[in-house]
C-alpha cells in the first residue's frame, strides 16, 4: 500500500510504462494508416492537402507516418525521429480536420498527440532497439 502513495520510481518502472506507451499507441495507429494504404486508390482523389502539395502526396505522407512510423515507434527504432510525422498527422487531424474541437471529435487525434509527443520528449527507454544500441 505504501509504494502506491510514494511519489518514486525505478527504473525498471519507467522503462516497462514506456514499453507499454509505445506498443499501444502504436499498434493502434497501425490500423489506421493500413485502411489508407488499402483504400489508396479511392482515398487519392479525396485526401485533405492542407500543405498544398497535393491529395495523393499528402496521403502518401499520412500513410507513412501512421503505418511506417507507428511501426518503428512499436520497436523502438529510431524512436524520437519517428514521432515527429506522427506529431504533425496528429496536429493536422485535430487543428484542420477536427478543428480543434480536443473535446469533442478530435478528442482522439489528441490524445495521440499527446502520446507521441512525450515519446519524442522523454525517449523510447531501455526496452527498444534505441535502448539496446545506446548501451
Amino acid at each position: 500500500m505504501k509504494k502506491l502513495f510514494s511519489t518514486s520510481y525505478s527504473d525498471v518502472s519507467f522503462n516497462l510504462a514506456m514499453l507499454l506507451l509505445r506498443v499501444i499507441a502504436g499498434a493502434t495507429m497501425i490500423p489506421h494508416g493500413y485502411g489508407k494504404l488499402k483504400n489508396f486508390s479511392k482515398m487519392s482523389t479525396a485526401f485533405a492537402d492542407p500543405f498544398h502539395l497535393g491529395m495523393k502526396v499528402s496521403l502518401c505522407l499520412t500513410i507513412f507516418a501512421e503505418f511506417f512510423c507507428a511501426m518503428l515507434i512499436i520497436l523502438g527504432l529510431f524512436t524520437r525521429l519517428a514521432s515527429i510525422p506522427l506529431i504533425v498527422v496528429m496536429s493536422v487531424a485535430l487543428f484542420s480536420a477536427h478543428k480543434g474541437e480536443i473535446f469533442g471529435d478530435g478528442g482522439m487525434a489528441g490524445l495521440y498527440l499527446s502520446i507521441f509527443g512525450a515519446i519524442l520528449l522523454v525517449g523510447p527507454g531501455r526496452a527498444s532497439v534505441d535502448g539496446m544500441i545506446g548501451k
